[in-house]
């Protein structure tokens, strides 16, 4: 299948080409510039990945056959708000007690933490960013900032003046609302609004209409890496681009759904029943939203699970290739400018989605489909085209920019702020990486129960091996999953007693990160 890297800022086409490896600190300054991307809701649903056999995403193939692809990585909390907070700051959310969606500048904890991006400006660096990157912009971070955050989610069809949901979503899915309710191709049969404030998009076929929002950040991103070659300021930069999809709605413009007939469309294997041996139904106090998406999809198509399922999955891999031509457009950008061979490029995605599996059509659980994220490294003197399996998650990235930046300042604005919780992945990354990993063995990930106490006691904590799966709810409910022979953790096995010697062990290890038994 052709495809074409469609960059509105010149509508040209552009091929994503092979990044030099011999990659020498540039003439300007010894500092390597970031450019660090972050797609929302991006699941393994990538080519190099493995997560969908119909993927088709080209550009972020390359950069991690070019780079240090990391195939067992995990988000810390699999949902936008506490996710985001975790990374940027580096403290845990267990840490910060940041369970739900509280802004980072109100969070008890976390207002008290300087983010990565603080410690780049205070190291010397020119930080910019556009697009979804913070859960709410926080103006006073960037020296320049790109599109306004209003306008990131959607497009949205404009119907009777309001902002609404795709003609061609069915009820009862539909009534879910404009956001998570909605799906299907950009095209000239409805009228399209920007975002929540209404501002027009035209919209007459593929090459008469205006370009997206995750286009939009795309350029501004490639305009910011052309004003810096041009300045001639020494300044390093932290380029910052967070696009919206494939977060719902999910909305591409048409030729990408083209690129997915749906009658074509396969599923992954799926076990009747695989639900009964897990937890997580009986364990939420509120905002079960999976669950319910998951039987609306169904009964929106009578039941009909294959062709619900086929709806919406198309409608996310167009997304996916979508996103991808973005993500091309910004790394060819980079590679063809002087900074080519003094750049980190960093791709990740805050958590996972899951697509129907144990009953379950959203983010925010404990398991594999919803947890895992892509993690791509590339830089010079990388061990370029190695894929890591070791686990690693959001929280490290930020000692991770730290030690490769030679970032110096204090994590903490004052006493009251969160500890760092990661570990530097940089022997992970380099060639000549001399120290092993210092980090543990596997990695933490917690799904808040919103509206309970803020209690540890009280939420629900999965962790992540190259192995095992070990979930414990917060009835004390448990589940076990052996990664060597049940990739789709269909197989519950905590109540085994040959497993409890397993269980004891990773709980150990889990409260070592977590810092008590809960």
């Amino acid at each position: 299948m052709r495809r074409y890297i469609k960059n509105y800022y010149g509508l040209g086409l552009c091929v994503l080409g092979t990044m030099p490896h011999s990659v020498v600190a540039s003439e300007k300054d010894d500092k390597p510039n970031v450019v660090f991307i972050i797609c929302d809701d991006l699941n393994d649903y990538l080519g190099v990945f493995g997560g969908h056999p119909q993927a088709v995403t080209p550009n972020i193939d390359m950069l991690a056959r070019g780079g240090v692809q990391f195939v067992n990585a995990h988000a810390n909390v699999p949902v936008s708000q506490p996710s985001r907070n975790s990374l940027f700051t580096g403290v845990y959310p267990h840490a910060s007690k940041d369970f739900g969606w509280v802004k980072r500048t109100k969070q008890p904890t976390l207002k008290n933490n300087k983010t990565i991006m603080s410690l780049f400006r205070e190291g010397g660096y020119t930080v910019v960013g556009t697009g979804k990157l913070l859960h709410g912009n926080e103006p006073g971070l960037w020296d320049d900032w790109g599109m306004n955050d209003g306008n990131n989610y959607g497009p949205f069809p404009l119907i009777d003046g309001k902002v609404g949901v795709h003609k061609g979503v069915p009820s009862p899915y539909r009534e879910i609302g404009p956001i998570d309710g909605s799906y299907g191709q950009v095209d000239g049969s409805q009228q399209w609004v920007y975002g929540w404030a209404g501002k027009p998009l035209k919209y007459v076929d593929g090459e008469n209409r205006d370009p997206l929002q995750d286009e939009l950040h795309a350029a501004w991103a490639i305009d910011k890496i052309k004003e810096f070659e041009e300045s001639g300021d020494s300044k390093p930069f932290f380029l910052g681009v967070g696009f919206s999809r494939p977060h719902t709605p999910l909305y591409a413009p048409k030729e990408y759904f083209d690129m997915f007939p749906l009658e074509s469309i396969n599923l992954d294997r799926w076990l009747e029943g695989d639900e009964t041996d897990t937890y997580l139904k009986s364990n939420l106090f509120r905002d079960d939203k999976g669950h319910h998406y998951y039987t609306t999809l169904l009964e929106s198509y009578g039941g009909d699970r294959e062709l619900a399922l086929k709806s919406f999955v198309r409608a996310y891999l167009a997304c996916v290739a979508f996103v991808d031509d973005q993500i091309g457009a910004v790394v060819d950008a980079v590679k063809e400018s002087e900074f080519s061979k003094n750049t980190i490029i960093v791709l990740t995605s805050d958590h996972g989605w899951q697509m129907g599996e144990k009953n379950f059509l959203f983010k925010n659980s404990l398991w594999d489909e919803s947890t895992r994220i892509p993690m791509v490294w590339y830089l010079d003197g990388a061990d370029n085209g190695k894929q890591v399996e070791q686990p690693v998650s959001l929280v490290d990235i930020f000692p991770t920019l730290v030690d490769m930046c030679s970032l110096t300042g204090d994590h903490k604005l004052n006493k009251k702020a969160g500890d760092l919780g990661g570990f530097s992945m940089a022997s992970l990354i380099l060639e000549s990486g001399e120290r092993g990993w210092d980090g543990p063995n596997g990695v933490l990930t917690l799904v808040g129960n919103i509206g309970a106490d803020k209690s540890l006691a009280d939420q629900h904590f999965s962790y992540r091996t190259t192995k095992w799966r070990y979930i414990l709810y917060a009835d004390g409910k448990e589940e076990l999953y052996d990664h060597r022979t049940d990739q789709y953790e269909w197989h519950n096995l905590a109540s085994n007693k040959e497993s409890k010697s397993i269980i004891k062990r990773l709980k150990k290890e889990m409260f070592s990160i977590i810092g008590t038994e809960i």
